[in-house]
C-alpha cells in the first residue's frame, strides 16, 4: 500500500464490506441521529426564515402573533403529510418517488430536478447564514473574509461526508445539542420575561389587524400577512429530508422515520414560532452587520443579570457560534439528500448511472462531489448574500412540497372506494397542498424579478439535460435489448458431465462479462471467430457492483447475486454445450474496476498462457455526452493490465 492510500484510509476510514450483514447495522442511524443529520436543515432554517417573515411585516409588528401561529401550524401540516410519504415509500426517495409513482415520470423529473437545485442551495444558504451569524460578533470590517470562510467550510464538509453518514452526524452532534439547549432556554426566558404583557399580545394583534383593515382594506391586511408568511418559506426547508433517506434508518424504518419527523416538527415549530414572538415582544430592529437573531438574543441576554459585560458578550458569542455551527450541520442535509436524489434519478436513467456508485465507505461519492462543487459555484455567484439565496431556495422547496402533496391527495382520492380509511388522509394532504401551493405562487410572483427567475431557469435547464440523457439511454438500451433477445432463456442443460476440463498449460481466454448478455456473447463469439480452435479454456469473470440501488436492502443484494450466478451459468453452459472447457468466477464490491483487475490478475497467474477480452460499445456519433454517460470500465481495466505487462483485447460492438 502506497503513502497516498494510507493517507486516504486515515482521512476517510477503512473500507466496509457491503455483503456483511453487520455493516448495514453499523451504518444505520437511529431517530436521534437522524434528527441531527436530516432535521438540522429544518431547525437551522429558524436562523433566517423567521427574520425574512418578520421584516416583511414592516411597521405592523403586532401581527407577528398570527405569523408565529401560522408558521408552527404549517410545520406540523407539512410534517404529517410527509409521514404519509414515509409510510407509502419505506425505501426512501421522497418527493421524487412520490411524483414518479403517483403523478408520472415527468412530474417525478420536475420534482427531482427541483430537489437537486434545492439541496445545492441548502448547502450554500446554510453555510452563508451560519457565517453571517458568526461574523455578527466581529467588526464590520471583517465582512470581507466571509466568502473565503464559506468556501473553505464547503471543502471541509465535502471531505467529512466521504467518511459516511453516521460518522459525519456523530461529529456534528455536540453542536446540534448545544444549539437546542441554549435556544430553548433563551426563548422560554425571553417570552416569560414579558409575562405581564403576554395577556395583551392577542388584543394588540387583533387591534392592529382591525386598524389596518379599516385604513387599507381587509384584502390588503391579508395580503401583507400572506406575503410575510410566504417570504418566510425558507423556515420549512428540510422537512422532506427524512422521506428521502428512510432506507438509511435503523429498523423498523417506517416507525423510526415517523419519530424523526416528530422530533423535527416539534423542535422547528417551537424554535421558529418562539423566535418570531421574541422579535415582537422585544421590539427587534435590524442592525447593520448583525442578524435579527443576534439583536434579539443580545437584548434577552442583557436582561439576564449576568453582571459583567464580558459574561454577557461570552454568552451571546456562544449562542451565535452554536447558530453558525447548526447551520453547518444543516448544510449536512444537502450532502446527504442531494446524492440520494441523484441516485434515485440515476436508477431511472435521468442522470448518469455513475451517481449510483458507492465508495468503499458505502457513500454516494459522485453525488457528494457534485453537491460540493455546485454549492461552491452558487456562493461565488451570489457572494454569499443570504437574502438572495433564500429567495432562490424557497421557490423549489415549495414546488416539491406541492407536487408531493398533490400526489398524495390524488392517491387518497383514488382510495375512497377501496374500503380503507381515506378521508382524513385526503383532507390533510389537500390542506397541505393548498398551503404550499399558495406560498409557491406568492413567492414566485413576489420574487421572480428579484432573482426567482434564476431558480426557474436553472431548474428548467436541469430538466432539459435530464430529458436529453434519458433519450440517449433509451436509444442505447433498445439497441442492447435487441442483442440480449438473441440469447434469451436459461442456461443450456447438458445430457452428461462436461467432456472437457481446464488445463492451466493450454491457451486460455478470460472474458470479462457484464449485465448485458448480448454484449458478453458478442465477445465470446468474436474470440472464437478471430482465433478459431486456438483457446482451449474459457473463463468468465463477473463483478457484481454493489451500488446504491443494490444496497437498498438484503433482497436487492440477493437478487444481484442470483442474476450474476444465472448469467455466468449461461456462458459456461454455452461453452460446455460445444465441448469447450469453461469456468466461472465472480466477486462483489463497490469498485468494479479494482475488483475486475484483481480477479483478472489472480486468474492470469493461475493460467499464464491467457488473454483477457471484453466488449466495448462503439457509437456512430461520439461526443462528450456518450463519453460521460457510459462507464469506461473496459478501458480502465485494459490500461491497468497493460501497465503490468498483461494482455487484454477490447472487441468493438456497434450500438448505433
Amino acid at each position: 500500500m502506497n503513502s497516498f492510500q494510507k493517507a486516504w484510509k486515515v482521512l476517510f476510514g477503512q473500507p466496509l464490506n457491503p455483503l456483511d450483514p453487520k455493516t448495514r447495522h453499523a451504518i444505520a442511524v437511529t431517530p436521534l441521529l437522524a434528527w441531527v443529520g436530516l432535521g438540522a436543515d429544518g431547525l437551522s432554517s429558524s436562523c433566517y426564515g423567521p427574520e425574512e417573515a418578520f421584516v416583511a411585516l414592516d411597521q405592523h409588528a403586532p401581527l407577528a402573533l398570527f405569523l408565529a401561529f401560522a408558521t408552527a401550524l404549517t410545520v406540523f401540516i407539512i410534517a404529517l403529510g410527509y409521514n404519509q410519504v414515509i409510510q407509502l415509500f419505506p425505501t426512501g426517495g421522497g418527493g421524487y418517488r412520490v411524483g414518479t409513482a403517483l403523478l408520472g415520470p415527468h412530474a417525478g423529473l420536475v420534482s427531482g430536478s427541483a430537489l437537486l437545485v434545492d439541496y445545492v442551495l441548502t448547502i450554500a444558504t446554510s453555510l452563508a447564514s451560519g457565517i453571517d451569524a458568526l461574523f455578527s460578533l466581529f467588526p464590520v470590517s471583517a465582512q470581507a473574509f466571509k466568502l473565503g470562510t464559506e468556501l473553505t467550510l464547503i471543502v471541509l464538509m465535502t471531505g467529512l461526508n466521504f467518511r459516511g453518514m453516521k460518522e459525519s452526524i456523530v461529529v456534528l452532534l455536540p453542536i446540534f445539542l448545544g444549539f437546542v439547549i441554549l435556544h430553548f432556554g433563551l426563548i422560554v426566558y425571553g417570552i416569560a420575561a414579558h409575562g405581564s404583557a403576554l395577556m395583551q399580545v392577542l388584543p394588540n394583534a387583533t387591534h392592529e389587524a382591525a386598524g389596518l383593515s379599516r385604513s387599507a382594506g381587509t384584502l390588503a391586511m391579508l395580503a401583507l400577512l400572506l406575503r410575510a408568511f410566504s417570504l418566510g418559506g425558507g423556515t420549512y426547508t428540510g422537512l422532506e429530508a427524512v422521506s428521502n433517506n428512510v432506507n438509511m434508518l435503523a429498523e423498523p424504518r417506517v416507525n423510526n422515520g415517523k419519530w424523526t419527523m416528530a422530533y423535527m416538527a416539534t423542535s422547528l415549530a417551537f424554535t421558529a414560532g418562539g423566535i418570531i414572538l421574541l422579535y415582537m415582544l422585544w421590539h427587534a430592529k435590524p442592525v447593520e452587520g448583525q442578524t435579527l437573531n443576534a439583536v434579539v438574543f443580545g437584548n434577552v441576554i442583557d436582561q439576564l443579570g449576568l453582571g459583567s459585560a464580558f459574561a454577557r458578550h461570552a454568552l451571546l458569542a456562544a449562542v451565535l457560534a452554536f447558530e453558525a455551527g447548526l447551520l453547518m450541520v444543516g448544510a449536512q442535509t444537502g450532502f446527504l439528500d442531494g446524492p440520494a436524489v441523484l441516485s434515485n434519478m440515476a436508477s431511472d436513467s435521468w442522470v448518469p448511472r455513475h451517481f449510483r456508485d458507492l465508495s468503499t465507505r458505502l457513500v454516494r461519492q459522485n453525488g457528494i462531489i457534485v453537491m460540493g462543487v455546485a454549492s461552491l459555484l452558487i456562493l461565488l455567484w451570489t457572494h454569499g448574500d443570504v437574502s438572495v439565496l433564500v429567495v432562490l431556495y424557497s421557490i423549489n422547496v415549495f414546488l416539491t412540497f406541492s407536487l408531493s402533496l398533490l400526489g398524495m391527495s390524488i392517491y387518497w382520492w383514488h382510495k375512497r372506494r377501496s374500503g380503507e380509511p381515506w378521508f382524513s388522509h385526503f383532507a390533510l394532504s389537500a390542506l397541505g397542498l393548498s398551503v404550499t401551493a399558495t406560498v409557491l405562487i406568492i413567492t414566485l410572483v413576489e420574487k421572480f424579478t428579484a432573482g426567482g427567475w434564476l431558480t426557474v431557469l436553472v431548474t428548467g435547464l436541469v430538466i432539459a439535460i435530464c430529458v436529453a440523457i434519458k433519450r440517449h439511454y433509451h436509444d442505447t438500451h433498445e439497441q442492447l435489448a435487441k442483442a440480449d433477445a438473441l440469447f434469451a432463456g436459461p442456461a443450456p442443460q447438458l445430457d452428461s458431465e462436461p467432456s472437457a476440463s481446464l488445463d492451466p498449460a493450454q491457451p486460455t481466454a478470460i472474458l470479462l462479462v457484464g449485465r448485458h448478455r448480448g454484449a458478453s456473447m458478442h465477445a465470446l463469439l468474436w474470440v472464437q471467430r478471430l482465433f478459431p480452435g486456438h483457446f482451449r479454456n474459457f473463463i468468465f469473470l463477473a463483478v457484481g457492483e454493489v451500488d446504491a440501488k443494490a444496497y437498498e436492502g438484503e433482497e436487492h443484494l440477493d437478487r444481484l447475486q442470483r442474476e450474476i450466478s444465472q448469467s455466468l451459468a449461461y456462458y459456461v453452459g454455452q461453452c460446455q454445450k460445444h465441448g469447450l472447457a469453461a469456468q466461472q468466477r465472480a466477486v462483489f464490491g463497490t469498485e468494479p474496476v479494482q475488483e475486475f483487475v484483481s480477479l483478472a490478475q489472480q486468474t492470469m497467474d493461475e493460467y499464464p498462457n491467457s488473454v483477457c477480452f471484453a466488449s466495448k460499445l462503439i457509437f456512430k456519433r461520439v461526443n462528450f455526452l456518450t463519453a460521460w454517460l457510459h462507464n469506461r470500465t473496459p478501458l480502465e481495466i485494459q490500461s491497468r493490465l497493460h501497465q503490468e505487462g498483461r494482455q487484454m483485447v477490447l472487441l468493438p460492438m456497434n450500438v448505433g
